[in-house]
This record gives C-alpha cells, sequence and structure tokens, in this order.
C-alpha cells in the first residue's frame, strides 16, 4: 500500500523523517513517498485530502478534523521561543497601524499573531520571501517562521514580538503549537496506527542518531551552517515531537480553545489522537 507523506522543506521536518528516507526504517509493506512543499501549500492540500499524511498548522487543522486525526508524534512546538514578528533597525515600534506580511492566513503563527494583536492589517507573501521585503522596505514588518528565526539578524532587523515568549507568559508556560502531522481517516485505524508506529520509529530514529540525522537536514536549511541546523532542529525536534505528552496536548487544546472563544476558529475543537 502507498502511503504519501507531505511535510515541508525544512531541516527540522527533514531531521524527523530521516529514519524513513536513509532507509534505516523498515516499512512494514508500506510503499513510503515523501512530497515536499511550503506549509501554507500543504494547508490548502489537506482541505482536498490530498495527501494520507501530511504536515499541517494547527490553525488549519482546525478546520479540517472531519478528514483527518492527528498523531501522538511530529509536532513543532515553540517552548519558550516562536514565530517573531521583525521590523528594520530604524522601523516601527509598535504594530499600531502597521501592516505585516505573514507567510499565510492558516499559519498558526498568523492566529497567534491575531491572539497577541487583533484586527492586524497584514499581506500574505511566501514564507522565504518575507525577511528580504522587510529587509528592502516593501513591507514594514514580517511575520517569520522557519530559519529566519535565526537568521533576522543578519538582515539587520529587530525583533518586535516573540508569540512563543509571549504565549509561555500568558500560559503559565505551555509551549506554543505550530504544527503537527496528521493522518486521513478514512485509512481505518488498523492502518493509521501502523503508519503511526512507522513515523515515531522516524523521529527516534533521527534523535538516536543524531550528527547523521542533523548532516541529512543540512540541505534543507536554506543557507543555515552545521552549527545553525543543528540549533534550529533542537528546537523544534524534540522530547515533544516524539511525544506530545500531557503538556503538548495541554498546550494544544488551549491553543485552540483560545482560537474559538476568540472566534478565530470557526467552532470549538475536539483535539483527537490516533491512539
Amino acid at each position: 500500500m502507498k502511503i504519501t507523506v507531505a511535510h515541508s522543506p525544512d531541516s527540522d521536518d527533514a531531521f524527523m523523517f530521516y529514519g524513513l528516507a536513509s532507509g534505516a526504517i523498515h516499512t512494514e509493506g508500506f510503499e513510503i513517498e515523501q512530497v515536499l512543499a511550503d506549509i501554507e501549500t500543504l494547508n490548502r492540500a489537506a482541505f482536498e485530502g490530498r495527501y494520507e499524511v501530511t504536515a499541517v498548522s494547527f490553525h488549519a487543522y482546525a478546520h479540517l478534523t472531519d478528514r483527518y486525526a492527528l498523531l501522538p508524534h511530529g509536532a513543532s512546538m515553540g517552548d519558550g521561543y516562536g514565530p517573531m514578528v521583525v521590523v528594520r533597525r530604524d522601523g516601527p515600534a509598535s504594530l499600531e497601524g502597521v501592516t505585516v506580511a505573514i507567510p499565510g492566513t492558516l499559519t498558526s503563527a498568523w492566529l497567534a499573531l491575531q491572539m497577541y494583536h487583533p484586527g492586524l492589517a497584514h499581506t500574505v507573501m511566501p514564507f522565504d520571501e518575507i525577511l528580504e521585503a522587510v529587509r528592502d522596505g516593501k513591507v514594514e514588518a514580517g511575520l517569520i517562521i522557519h530559519e529566519g528565526q535565526l537568521t533576522y539578524a543578519d538582515e539587520g532587523l529587530s525583533k518586535l514580538v516573540d508569540l512563543g515568549e509571549w504565549w509561555a507568559e500568558r500560559t503559565g508556560g505551555l509551549p506554543l503549537p505550530l504544527g503537527g502531522n496528521v493522518i486521513r481517516r478514512d485509512l481505518g485505524a488498523e492502518v493509521m496506527r501502523r503508519v503511526s508506529r512507522l513515523l515515531h520509529a522516524s523521529i527516534k530514529h533521527a534523535l538516536d542518531h543524531r550528527e547523521d540525522a542533523v548532516e541529512y537536514a543540512e540541505q534543507f536549511g536554506r543557507g543555515l551552517d552545521r552549527a545553525r541546523t543543528d540549533r534550529f532542529v533542537g528546537m523544534y525536534v524534540n522530547q515533544l515531537t516524539l511525544d506530545y505528552g500531557d503538556r503538548g496536548r495541554a498546550a494544544v487544546r488551549r491553543f485552540l480553545g483560545e482560537a474559538a472563544d476568540l472566534r478565530l476558529i470557526p467552532t470549538p475543537v475536539d483535539v483527537e489522537f490516533v491512539d
């Protein structure tokens, strides 16, 4: 049986799937194909049910619970850090009256920013063009995700707010849920559980063989050197990725619960994980 696993072309996601990509994990009769696309593209594709397994933003997941279930591993969470709003060093000192470039309206970063500053004006552009647009003065501020969180200062930019820091202060230390892996419900419970075990094994293999997995992930780092790749991977692939645990699950429920209370998502979400 062929299973397509879709994820973003970033070093942290590549690290997670190193076990499968390297052939170290026996696929138990499944043919695993990996597809790479930016997270907003994956969010949109999930509305069509295009891939059996896909990374999605938790913001998008709130709209997809009828078609997909959350796997109990594979999460990217900002544990005291996360997406940032950056400006030029001579730019605005607050978000009042500012238009922010964002990487997509279904990203968790945008959902968190709306919680932080309701009613904010925004414009959408590809995530990997935002830093340059802020640097060149094409936009006043930018909401950055992925490796831009480590490289924004190289472009002469300053941080206005770190949404992961803000969320931790708001919630008493909970991590900020950003993305998770989901699996299509129509595969049936047994296939869902079997595929879940494979993906868990891939993440564990990468964590157990970190040096080799970081070397593999470095090619997806868009300019990050080995040290920064290792740092970025450590930020978003860790024990919360291997298993949400009570703390991670509480963070997802709090995040989507607050979003529903603020009417930023259409309905409350019953967060359901594959057993």
